[in-house]
């Protein structure tokens, strides 16, 4: 059974030409969203299959990425979309380099201290500005740990056993 990956969300309408607005939730957005490139449109809550758009045009507006869809050209046929999913198979996913993850491979993975204590799973990945944080939630009803995924925190990613070691700095479980 093929996977499918969340690329980003449609949150909205743009104009009256079709234009959907995109919140990314991908760090290769210029390597997703480009003219020619086929992505697949995603109900989760009423429809059971994709529907496969080729994207017409890209731009972008404030934190928005703008998507035309050659097969969408009315607000009409575009406001049938608000809320859905942008996907890809799994077959268009790239290698990465080393020291480089998919969000996917990343969250659900089980952080440990450097002493070996268990801090919690990764639930979810933020991308604030020049590096990601790995938003981590405790087993002890304390608040979440934020993990800056810097080489003087992390120290250690083992995508295959799902477990990441940190070196826990001043201030970080506060």
């Amino acid at each position: 059974m093929m996977e499918w990956y969340n690329v980003g969300k449609v949150v909205n309408t743009h104009g009256v030409r079709g234009e959907i607005r995109v919140i990314p939730t991908t760090d290769f957005e210029e390597e997703r969203f480009v003219k020619g490139e086929d992505i697949y449109l995603y109900r989760a809550d009423t429809d059971s299959e994709r529907h496969q758009v080729t994207i017409e045009n890209v731009r972008y507006h404030k934190q928005f990425t703008l998507l035309t869809f050659s097969e969408i050209s009315s607000l009409d046929e575009a406001e049938k979309w608000k809320n859905s999913l942008l996907q890809i198979p799994e077959t268009k996913l790239q290698e990465l380099d080393e020291g480089e993850y998919y969000y996917h491979e990343i969250i659900g993975c089980m952080v440990y201290s450097e002493e070996g204590d268990a801090l919690g799973p990764v639930r979810e990945i933020l991308s604030p500005g020049a590096n990601d944080v790995w938003v981590v939630e405790p087993y002890e009803g304390k608040n979440d740990i934020l993990v800056p995924y810097i080489d003087d925190v992390v120290k250690k990613v083992d995508i295959n056993n799902k477990t990441i070691v940190i070196h826990v700095m001043e201030g970080l479980m506060s």
